[in-house]
């Protein structure tokens, strides 16, 4: 049963932060207490990022905070970029609030219960007999595999409307108290996104036609030290390690294989990878492990540069580049993150027939 993409869309909150403005910031929070502040803020140049969105202004992250104002600052904040990326999505796609038979909702940088699709139930206009199919805890990798989850039940109810919204708010989970070069890099890196995607087994009836088939995903064992978060009376404190890099250049190419031929394709038959840009470095590793030629993946470094890292939705935004550009073809969606887990999703576009 073909699976069709009928809308896609970004939102970004409405605080934008320069990467200088952060790097300051940071210098004033962490020059005085962390001995190895003046190395580390040297990547704050080099992170390849212009500028991220906050649900938080700057001056919050100076202060101190505990779990009960990080949950508010992520209810209030996801509960907007929901609204704001949903709405896109389903203008795009033709539909209201009412059409959507099954909502998945993806996050991994906050917790509400009841869960946020349930928040904005009202503002949606959603009808009292909706699924609602929540989703935790996926990190980098839940945009692909939020797409893979939204694919597989649109699948198996013919004719239903999914609505897939992926929201994160990375920033509420910053840490000044715990001194570790993760959180540095991560406040050199994440940023806040939401993106959302409609989903159905009934045609377009214009514009391309995208065609999304079934997601795969490897685990790999002994690597639940690679990414996630550790938690703590404080709140979310990041895990992120340095090796990312060089385990994406080592393992991921095989991995893609592996994908790959669970789909019945192989390499050649790729026209365009549309790959999660964790940083800089990760991009450059993809492009290597994949054998691309150097620059292939600049929509990956241009959303990068524009918003930084927003975990889960960044790969949706890449997507939506890559389609606005008018892109056809067999493509590749990809992401890594925490498990440590590479998720797939292959999706093919066609041009509008003249």
């Amino acid at each position: 049963m073909s699976v069709y993409l009928h809308g896609l869309s970004t939102a970004l909150p409405p605080h934008c932060l320069s990467q200088s403005e952060v790097q300051d910031r940071a210098a004033l929070i962490f020059g005085d207490t962390y001995p190895q502040f003046d190395r580390l803020s040297k990547t704050f140049e080099t992170a390849g990022i212009d500028k991220r969105y906050s649900v938080v202004p700057i001056d919050w992250f100076s202060q101190d905070h505990g779990w009960a104002d990080r949950s508010a600052a992520f209810l209030t904040g996801a509960k907007a970029m929901f609204i704001d990326a949903a709405e896109r999505a389903l203008t795009d796609a033709g539909w209201t609030g009412a059409d959507v038979d099954t909502v998945v909702t993806v996050t991994s940088t906050g917790i509400a219960t009841p869960s946020l699709e349930a928040q904005v139930f009202s503002e949606m206009g959603f009808r009292d007999d909706i699924m609602r199919v929540p989703v935790f805890g996926l990190g980098c990798a839940g945009g692909v595999s939020g797409l893979s989850t939204a694919q597989a039940i649109a699948a198996g109810k013919p004719g239903s409307k999914v609505l897939l919204v992926v929201v994160e708010a990375c920033s509420v989970s910053f840490r000044s108290d715990r001194l570790q070069k993760a959180d540095i890099i991560a406040t050199v890196l994440f940023g806040d996104g939401a993106a959302a995607a409609c989903l159905s087994t009934a045609p377009k009836a214009t514009g391309n036609v995208i065609t999304l088939s079934t997601g795969h995903q490897q685990m790999w064992p002994d690597t639940l030290d690679i990414m996630g978060w550790d938690v703590d009376e404080t709140g979310f404190g990041v895990v992120f390690d340095r090796s990312i890099p060089s385990f994406v250049s080592q393992e991921f190419a095989a991995a893609t294989r592996g994908a790959l031929t669970a789909a019945n394709l192989n390499h050649a038959d790729i026209d365009r990878y549309v790959c999660h840009p964790g940083g800089a470095k990760v991009v450059d590793a993809i492009e290597d492990a994949l054998h691309l030629q150097q620059g292939a993946l600049n929509a990956e470094r241009e959303t990068l540069r524009a918003a930084g890292n927003m975990s889960a939705p960044t790969v949706m935004f890449v997507m939506k580049s890559v389609l606005e550009e008018k892109k056809t073809g067999q493509m590749m969606a990809c992401a890594l993150g925490p498990g440590f887990t590479a998720s797939f999703l292959p999706f093919h576009v066609s041009a509008e027939a003249a």
